[in-house]
């Protein structure tokens, strides 16, 4: 087989990939946006599906040694979508970005396949990590509208983090996470405890309430030792 028709077999091999991919890609934002009406409505108007493509050769440029390429793909792409995703981020397949306005994606972010993202989203860091400084969202995973996860952390699959938590500490799979920051309220769909949207557990108030517990505590302690020494 000569170079020619070598180079000509990959390069066949990397077109039929990449319309696979797009398939892939267009098939997912349909089974997950009742509002999607034809491929050709995802391709050209929806701001997730194109912050994804423009992500893949972003990703490419990065890998092959052109970082100023990469960068200026990735800015390009938020100026036009408005979701921020780093070139040096790991997307796996079936990703669905719904609506998507305010996402940020940081560098270390590995994400797995079949995650669903709403907007104002951030998988960033602390600003205290150096090497892998962002979360790893494991396959299956649901991010809600408006959640930040931050950090080296990692959200196991199937899990659920609710709209607007803020979760900075490793979730377990099949897990659900609510509040700020993110608490576990169910693991495997069974409630950790009898809540529902409102009642949500605050763990910074509940850590005051034992500290003012157990300082009424040891007043009434002096108030005695006081008393005896009379």
């Amino acid at each position: 087989m000569t170079g020619a028709v070598i180079f000509i077999d990959y390069f066949r091999k990397g077109i039929d990939k990449m319309f696979d991919s797009y398939r892939e890609d267009i098939k997912s934002f349909m089974e997950h946006d009742p509002a999607a009406r034809s491929p050709i409505e995802i391709i050209l108007l929806y701001p997730g599906f194109k912050a994804l493509r423009s992500h893949k050769k972003a990703n490419w440029f990065l890998r092959h040694n052109m970082p100023f390429i990469a960068r200026y793909i990735s800015q390009r792409s938020a100026h036009k979508t408005g979701i921020e995703i780093h070139p040096g981020a790991t997307i796996g397949r079936r990703v669905c970005i719904d609506h998507g306005s305010g996402i940020v994606i940081g560098e270390t972010t590995e994400i797995g396949d079949d995650v669903m993202i709403y907007q104002g989203v951030t998988l960033g860091g602390t600003g205290k990590d150096i090497g892998k400084r962002h979360p790893t969202i494991e396959s299956g995973v649901m991010i809600g509208s408006g959640a930040k996860v931050l950090g080296p952390i990692t959200i196991g699959r199937n899990a659920k983090v609710a709209a607007g938590a803020v979760v900075v500490k490793n979730v377990e799979p099949n897990c659900t996470v609510v509040g700020v920051p993110g608490e576990v309220v169910r693991i495997d769909g069974e409630r950790v405890d009898d809540l529902d949207q409102i009642n949500i557990p605050d763990p910074v108030m509940n850590a005051i309430r034992n500290n003012q517990q157990k300082i009424k505590e040891l007043e009434e302690e002096i108030k005695i030792l006081k008393e005896s020494l009379k």
